[in-house]
């Protein structure tokens, strides 16, 4: 199912095709060329000095770290992500060789970002949450302390909307996409002034 969009003037397709469902065809898989390319686009996200905070545990639907993954979403998050062909964590690198890393998280926002824009170009769909324990991955990848999990990530194949199950749920896939107008989202002058362009 696509759900464009909706913008004052076009924007890059892969961008605007960009959103977050929950319908994954449970019997979809994601390729192996095809996560390597979701790494890749990560990989070179930019960072704070070329830090590259970001890592990633990556599960493969039938693998033992999927399985990890999955256990560690909460139950609402479960309910449709055991779906997904590929399940990721996204974990920020806080310290280096010199110290602090700056803005870890930001960078690892950067590479997911790119990850997800990746998986849009390839044919897939990503959704990523926020909904999963920490301390779970922490635990179950044996994580150093300065190693902070901060977003799961699900990705593979559409699916019809129905698979969902819920009505609640069916409703929610099929919602429209909503953001704030340009008229409250960027300002020029003074706080809440729209710039005009």
């Amino acid at each position: 199912m696509r759900k464009p969009a909706e913008t004052s003037l076009p924007i890059e397709p892969v961008i605007a095709e960009r959103w977050s469902p929950r319908a994954y065809d449970e019997s979809a898989t994601v390729s192996a060329e095809q996560v390597t390319a979701l790494l890749e686009a990560a990989r070179w996200a930019p960072s704070f000095g070329n830090t590259q905070p970001a890592r990633y545990l990556v599960g493969l639907r039938g693998d033992e770290t999927y399985e990890r993954i999955l256990a560690a979403l909460n139950s609402g998050n479960q309910a449709w992500a055991h779906r997904a062909g590929l399940l990721l964590v996204g974990v920020m690198v806080t310290t280096n060789e010199k110290g602090e890393v700056p803005y870890a998280e930001y960078g690892l926002g950067l590479a997911s970002q790119n990850l997800v824009l990746q998986a849009v170009s390839s044919g897939l769909i990503a959704h990523q949450m926020a909904g999963f324990s920490a301390d779970a991955v922490r635990e179950s990848f044996a994580l150093p302390a300065e190693v902070i999990p901060k977003v799961a990530i699900a990705v593979g194949s559409p699916a019809d909307a129905s698979v969902l199950g819920d009505e609640r749920g069916v409703q929610r896939e099929l919602a429209p996409r909503r953001r704030v107008p340009l008229s409250e989202f960027a300002y020029a002058g003074t706080w809440g002034k729209p710039v005009q362009l």
